[in-house]
């Protein structure tokens, strides 16, 4: 039995829709009417009851970006859908980025609504049935062996790495978010001589501020409201092992101070305990910010970076390891297949993984398996196309169709995307390579406009409306009424813009204009 569908929406006439499409397929539905208050549900003690979310991106007060961002900051991982309506495209794009699962075209009809929700909760069942893989397989050593990599921008890594291995210095790990700093950090531990000791990981960024000192530290039994039972502390259960302070730049001030002496002395001090506790611990840390520009900030304590910092090592994004993605996609894939007794996935095409190795990858590889994760579960056929990710696509190619089907819908509802072409927009985004490895851009689909010129510029605004005024009036057949109406303009602005750019109204059609 699946959990409830939270429906965030201002709109009181389509937050009914929904329900009724949701209840019509056996769904139980939490409604609420914004941003805030959908938070509020998944912050309050009905969060575990919510599988998928459906979430409108436009919403006064708390945006539907901004319910993505911080679900992303509570580390919220439940698939949200969102609803748009015709012509939001810089939205839905920027919804894909924050981690939307998928997006619907409102009116959505129940039947589209039922395929997204049904693919996100396949999604979550997969994912759900490798973690439980992983929790049985337990036990086992990581070491810079088992790390996936080709790149010769990684070799620095794993040669730094190996050296830190066999000391106790501390180690600062630096590079974005999603790179793998805390693969390094267990490579690092099960290269050394506590590879058979106990690994500790604190995402300092995920605690709240009045507990950090606690969790870090350990405090006593009736030391502070709420304290009903001793708590020994990460430092205390690191103890002979290794210690991993992810984004430590997001520690408190006060209990940096705090840090600095368990660095230098070895000891802690519990929260209302009478004497230090002695502590023998490897310590790694790592963070996506720049401290140093933290300390000149007065952010971050200029003697704790110096005692933290004596053996840094960075670790370089995705972008700057391309030659990594088809091993990572591979590897990715391997781990999908156990969960899925056909084991039907043969590979990826290589337009596919051309693609992949196009995109610039912001979210470094983190986002890398999520994005095969997904395409590999809700692949209908036995190889990985382009078609499988929908979201890249449309960056890599500045183009998103919001009357097609994204990657997630089934054969069912390829007639409902068909219906909507009109409907769609453009959107881009493009790459970031150099002249010498930017790959040749697919020619637009009908229903679709090219969004980058040739030189992968945005296009003029003017140029894009202009062809959008093209296309409506070849699409309605020269039917003026109609062209007007889908692009929700009157008909006296539409001749006076035909009158504009040259275009006969009488001709019905769409004379070819000298560039």
């Amino acid at each position: 039995m699946t959990g409830s569908i939270l429906i965030v929406d201002d709109d009181p006439v389509q937050r009914r829709l929904v329900e009724a499409a949701l209840t019509k397929f056996g769904h139980t539905a939490i409604v609420t009417d914004g941003g805030e208050a959908g938070l509020d549900v998944l912050d309050g003690p009905n969060a575990r009851e919510v599988s998928v979310v459906i979430l409108d991106l436009v919403m006064p007060g708390l945006d539907g970006i901004g319910v993505l961002k911080a679900m992303r900051e509570r580390a919220i991982n439940i698939p949200v859908i969102v609803q748009t309506a015709q012509g939001g495209i810089e939205t839905v794009v920027s919804a894909m980025r924050h981690g939307a699962f998928d997006f619907v075209v409102k009116p959505a009809s129940p039947d589209r609504l039922q395929t997204a929700i049904s693919n996100a909760l396949k999604v979550e069942a997969v994912e759900d049935e490798m973690k439980r893989a992983s929790r049985r397989r337990g036990g086992g050593h990581l070491t810079f062996k088992d790390m996936i990599t080709r790149s010769p921008a990684m070799d620095r890594v794993i040669r730094l790495g190996q050296k830190a291995a066999a000391s106790n210095i501390p180690i600062l790990i630096e590079g974005e978010s999603g790179v793998g700093k805390e693969l390094v950090a267990r490579a690092i531990q099960g290269s050394g001589d506590r590879r058979s000791k106990p690994f500790v990981t604190v995402n300092c960024g995920a605690i709240p501020d009045n507990l950090v000192e606690s969790i870090l530290f350990g405090h006593e039994k009736g030391s502070f409201t709420g304290a009903t039972e001793k708590h020994t502390g990460k430092f205390v259960e690191a103890n002979s092992g290794t210690l991993f302070l992810d984004e430590i730049g997001d520690l408190p001030l006060d209990v940096q101070v705090k840090l600095l002496r368990a660095v230098q002395e070895g000891e802690v001090d519990p929260v209302g305990g009478r004497s230090t506790v002695k502590v023998d611990i490897r310590l790694i840390s790592a963070t996506h910010r720049n401290l140093l520009q933290q300390v000149k900030d007065g952010k971050f304590r200029e003697d704790l970076f110096y005692r933290l910092n004596v053996y840094p090592i960075f670790v370089p994004p995705l972008r700057d390891r391309r030659d990594d993605i088809p091993y990572l996609v591979r590897h990715f894939m391997e781990k999908v297949a156990p969960t899925d007794p056909r084991r039907r996935l043969t590979g990826i095409s290589a337009q596919a993984l051309a693609m992949l190795q196009a995109y610039d990858w912001p979210g470094n590889i983190r986002q890398l398996e999520n994005a095969v994760f997904r395409a590999s579960v809700l692949a209908e056929g036995n190889v990985l196309t382009e078609e499988e990710f929908p979201q890249i696509r449309a960056q890599v190619e500045g183009t998103v169709d919001l009357g097609a089907e994204t990657a997630y819908a089934t054969a069912e509802t390829v007639a409902e995307g068909a219906r909507q072409a009109d409907e769609a927009v453009a959107e881009t985004t493009g790459s970031a390579l150099s002249d010498d490895e930017t790959p040749a851009r697919p020619q637009p689909r009908f229903g679709t406009l090219r969004a980058l010129d040739e030189r992968g510029n945005v296009r003029a605004l003017a140029d894009v409306e202009l062809e959008m005024i093209k296309l409506a009036i070849d699409h309605y057949n020269g039917q003026m009424s109609e062209v007007a109406r889908r692009l929700g303009i009157g008909r006296s602005t539409l001749y006076r813009k035909l009158k504009e750019y040259g275009i006969d109204p009488e001709a019905g059609r769409v004379d070819r204009l000298a560039s």
